[in-house]
């Protein structure tokens, strides 16, 4: 075999190596940030994560507005359970910041609070 050939197959050879190594680092990047998220309820702005019943609703003020009933249509309908009225409220999904451990809203509690609806037909037109 030549000189040029030998390298050749030595340069794949490290390309092939440095690529699995990538992606082995790139992995365990991806469950380092898992394993922080769950330790410490905070998340990264994940958006692709699904709004779960009983998760709690955080304000963009921190202020724990509300926990999830459900999802339904366009809207979360938050427990009357959890609420100061003993009323469902419904929030517009667009009001969605981030989900995480919780679902982090964009709005204050008290543009929330003020702004919420009372079913979840109201908000197909909310913003």
């Amino acid at each position: 075999m030549a000189v040029k050939e030998k390298v050749n197959e030595a340069g794949q050879s490290v390309a092939e190596t440095a690529k699995q190594v990538g992606h082995k680092i790139a992995e365990a990047a991806d469950q380092a940030t898992e394993w922080v998220e769950n330790k410490t309820g905070l998340g990264c702005g994940s958006t692709k994560s699904t709004i779960a019943e009983r998760m709690d609703v955080i304000a963009s003020c921190g202020k724990k507005i509300g926990v999830v009933d459900h999802v339904e249509g366009g809207a979360i309908k938050l427990t009357k359970k959890d609420s100061a009225d003993g009323q469902h409220h419904y929030i517009p999904r667009e009001w969605v910041d981030h989900v995480d451990n919780h679902v982090h809203l964009m709005k204050n509690s008290m543009e929330t609070e003020r702004d919420w609806k009372s079913d979840a037909a109201s908000c197909a037109c909310a913003g």
